[in-house]
């Protein structure tokens, strides 16, 4: 394993030269400085970890909790890990991922040991008990997601309301007054999943406003299971010409229900859905969608939560929530409905 000591002697210089070069704890002339980076890149030296954390108190590693849970769509958990390690890796942090059922424990388990210098939280619930240990640790905290209380936190998510409204609205303007809207299933709710009712309560409010009919209904999230959801809402709706997606399994479905009963998008059924433009691409569809911003929610919290680590933002500065207004990218899975 190449050491500090081999870099010093390939740059010419002193262990201790060396080592000052790479910290930027004392003045190194640019010279020297550039020899020693040279010799770095050369052998393919990696400071270690614990000795750059015993001299500058911090590890380079940001804790990333997230949970695959059964009943959610885990291709779309992917993305928004995605977008936090890549970010994280860009900055020059490795990522420690907690999937550990005792979210508090963990917390104040990783903090007591220095071993992480941040934390980022996925599969934030609206009562989320991993948020008074995070806020009673010593290191900042981002959340991608949206809880009840943002008292001490930074928090990242898409403005789920305003996409609730967004999709009505639109449907709205298209000339469409019976919708159905399909949710993610019912224990994702119950785990305080806030953004489906958000989205849901929304878009029933504008529906209503506007007078649209507006059938609002709780889906699995794979296969068998959402298949057959989806052909009974349109059993149950015949004449609803429009359908709204807050659930990656019912988009990734739909193709292959909409061939099954013979129906063309847009002419019978126009279509919007909730996910990104990588999770169209990954699945083939054809549809419409609000984009869910998975990385980009990623690479907001990963920076705030590193130029929080890095003292770039002061420890007493008001903490962040950011709300990114929804974007509608057309597919052309939406248009006026069919004559009646």
């Amino acid at each position: 394993m190449v050491t500090i000591g081999d870099v010093a002697k390939a740059a010419g210089v002193s262990r201790s030269t060396a080592s000052y070069a790479l910290s930027g704890k004392r003045p190194i002339s640019p010279e020297v400085t550039d020899r020693v980076l040279a010799a770095v890149e050369q052998l393919g030296y990696t400071p270690n970890a614990g000795a750059r954390a015993l001299r500058t108190s911090q590890t380079q590693v940001l804790a990333l909790f997230a949970r695959f849970v059964e009943d959610e769509f885990a291709p779309a958990m992917l993305e928004y890990i995605k977008g936090v390690t890549d970010t994280a890796r860009e900055l020059g942090y490795d990522t420690l991922l907690v999937s550990d059922e005792d979210g508090p424990g963990a917390i104040r388990r990783l903090s007591g040991s220095q071993m992480v210098d941040g934390f980022v939280l996925l599969n934030v619930a609206e009562e989320d008990d991993r948020l008074e240990p995070l806020r009673s640790v010593h290191r900042p905290g981002t959340l991608v997601g949206l809880p009840g209380d943002t008292h001490g936190v930074d928090v990242f998510d898409l403005d789920f309301e305003a996409s609730g409204r967004l999709m009505v609205e639109h449907m709205h303007g298209l000339g469409h007054r019976e919708m159905i809207l399909v949710s993610q299933p019912e224990d994702v709710v119950r785990r305080g999943g806030a953004y489906v009712w958000r989205l849901a309560d929304t878009a029933k409010a504008k529906a209503d406003e506007l007078g649209v009919d507006l059938h609002h209904y709780f889906a699995a999230s794979s296969q068998p299971g959402i298949g057959e959801d989806l052909h009974r809402f349109l059993d149950a709706h015949p004449h609803a010409t429009a359908l709204l997606l807050n659930n990656e399994g019912a988009a990734a479905a739909l193709p292959a229900v909409l061939q099954e009963r013979g129906l063309s998008v847009p002419h019978d059924l126009s279509v919007i859905g909730r996910y990104s433009d990588v999770f169209a691409r990954t699945f083939s569809l054809p549809f419409s969608a609000i984009d869910s911003a998975a990385d980009r929610l990623g690479r907001h919290a990963v920076q705030q939560l590193v130029d929080r680590i890095e003292g770039r933002i002061d420890a007493a500065a008001p903490h962040t929530v950011e709300l990114i207004a929804p974007e509608i990218h057309d597919r052309g899975s939406m248009a006026a409905p069919p004559a009646v």
